[in-house]
């Protein structure tokens, strides 16, 4: 049962993450009088739910399938499992979800899951948002990443990779959006600040040394 534990609890990670999602989606029809953009209203979007929905619904059952052994299938069997890599996977996927929170309280009202050319929102650079364009899309690859790491079936392999390039195919979209919604401010803003992980070194020495 301990060689579990690590999955159980990345599994239950997972599930509070997604569930927190649906949650913050359902109050802002409710309260925000808004749509989260669950499901977006542009032909890009709702293209790329087929394909996200199917995979976030495995990420969700992968988990516990794994911990309760129920892995007939080759495609569903991890593998490797080094337990000092699980715990420490345990530990990120924690911060991973903590930080998630903290971004969506910072994000408050103007916190959407998908563009919606008509709906203008202000530009948010407070927090991880100073340093980091992307901050909730980077915690959520770490988290699907730890959860690769519990329980590495090439199913789940290919749910983490399928996961990560839709955040960068969505991170593109947005910024391409968000360029246009804020023209300069948002130029300037992309120019000082990396997409997942801040910049190592700024743009000033970059430029002063060539």
């Amino acid at each position: 049962m301990l060689q579990h534990l690590p999955t159980l609890l990345i599994g239950l990670i997972v599930l509070m993450y997604w569930g927190r999602v649906l949650r913050m989606a359902q109050k802002s029809r409710r309260v925000c009088g808004h749509s989260a953009n669950l499901i977006p209203g542009e032909p890009v979007g709702k293209l790329t739910r087929v394909i996200w929905f199917p995979v976030t619904a495995i990420w969700i059952a992968l988990p516990p399938i794994t911990a309760l052994g129920h892995m007939r299938q080759t495609w569903l069997q991890p593998l490797f499992f080094f337990w000092p890599l699980a715990w420490i996977a345990v530990a990120l996927a924690i911060f991973a979800f903590l930080g998630s929170l903290a971004c969506w309280k910072i994000m408050g009202r103007s916190w959407r899951m998908g563009i919606d050319p008509n709906d203008a929102t202000p530009l948010v650079t407070a927090g991880p948002y100073a340093v980091v364009r992307h901050p909730i899309y980077a915690l959520s690859s770490l988290l699907v990443l730890c959860t690769a790491a519990t329980c590495a079936s090439p199913l789940m392999l290919c749910v983490a990779a399928l996961h990560i390039m839709l955040l960068l195919f969505e991170s593109r979209r947005e910024e391409a959006y968000l360029i246009r919604l804020h023209g300069p401010a948002y130029a300037e803003y992309r120019r000082h600040t990396g997409r997942f992980i801040p910049r190592l070194v700024a743009p000033q020495a970059i430029v002063e040394s060539r």
